[in-house]
């Protein structure tokens, strides 16, 4: 098998993974997230199980992957190369985070419940979402980052 047939193998399979992970926790469901950002209302802590192992397998698992000269199955690994918050990324957290405490979704979940058939929220959250990347394409000026 080639290399970038590896490398898209391995990202179908982490994409399944991601998604029924996602599917199990319950952040496909935008009231389940709602609930657990309501921390002044009737809050739902259950989320931080989720979090949690997120981070628990993010900070075990990260520092290893990367000790490596390269990736197992691409030339490089491709990581930020900014180190600092700029105005872009701190209005792109704050519009992220205003969508996910109004609507419960957020870009991954959102897709992986288009999956699912179970609300008709979900496919006009993810069309949004590309309107709203192609809006921001068409008016950037992004230079060498596009």
């Amino acid at each position: 098998m080639t290399r970038p047939a590896k490398r898209n193998l391995a990202g179908f399979f982490a994409g399944v993974i991601f998604g029924v992970g996602l599917a199990v926790s319950q952040l496909v469901n935008p009231l389940k997230v709602q609930a657990f950002l309501d921390v002044a209302g009737d809050w739902d802590p259950s989320l931080l199980l989720t979090m949690g192992s997120a981070v628990l397998v993010t900070n075990i698992f990260f520092r290893r992957v990367l000790r490596n000269a390269k990736p197992l199955w691409d030339k490089r690994f491709y990581l930020p190369l900014k180190t600092r918050a700029d105005n872009k990324l701190i209005l792109g957290s704050a519009l992220f985070g205003t969508g996910w405490g109004l609507v419960g979704f957020c870009p991954g979940p959102a897709i992986a419940a288009l999956t699912l058939l179970s609300s008709w929220e979900a496919p006009i959250f993810v069309l949004s979402m590309l309107t709203g990347i192609l809006v921001y394409d068409l008016i950037s000026t992004r230079g060498p980052e596009k």
